[in-house]
């Protein structure tokens, strides 16, 4: 699997990439707790067959959110460090669209601010989900 592009703790990639190597970049043996989301491509929205979808960012904006996001939790939450990747482009039912992964001494600062991160990409990100559905039509989505 290619690596995601760009070098920072939040990243975009147009290619599936490797969890097992993100959570390797967050190894440190101050680490007690280690919290991860992943968010799939799901078969159906608001009542409807989705046969698939493409995420579209607006990339220089949406790497300097991103990092501004996960320093957000560095501040507020008690971790030691976070790593959130985005996928961009075409993606299939089942592959993975978003991963989220948060160290901290504690897992209770690992989890809080892991569910922080997902929510504020999900919210301040500018990353647009463009849906098809199988009844025919598509439609252009972003929370928040």
């Amino acid at each position: 699997m290619d690596a995601p592009t760009l070098a920072g703790r939040f990243r975009l990639s147009e290619t599936p990439f490797d969890v097992a190597s993100l959570r390797a970049e967050l190894l440190d043996g101050r680490v007690g707790g280690y919290a991860s989301f992943e968010g799939w491509v799901r078969d159906h929205n608001d009542g409807r067959t989705v046969i698939g979808l493409r995420y579209e960012a607006y990339e220089t904006m949406a790497l300097a959110e991103g990092e501004r996001i996960l320093e957000d939790a560095r501040t507020r939450f008690a971790i030691q460090d976070a790593r959130c990747v985005h996928r961009t482009g075409e993606l299939a039912i089942g592959e993975l669209a978003v991963w989220v992964g948060v160290t901290a001494a504690h897992r209770d600062a690992a989890f809080a601010a892991c569910r922080f991160v997902i929510d504020e990409v999900k919210a301040r990100v500018p990353i647009w989900k463009h849906e098809r559905y199988a009844e025919g039509g598509a439609d252009w989505l972003h929370p928040g």
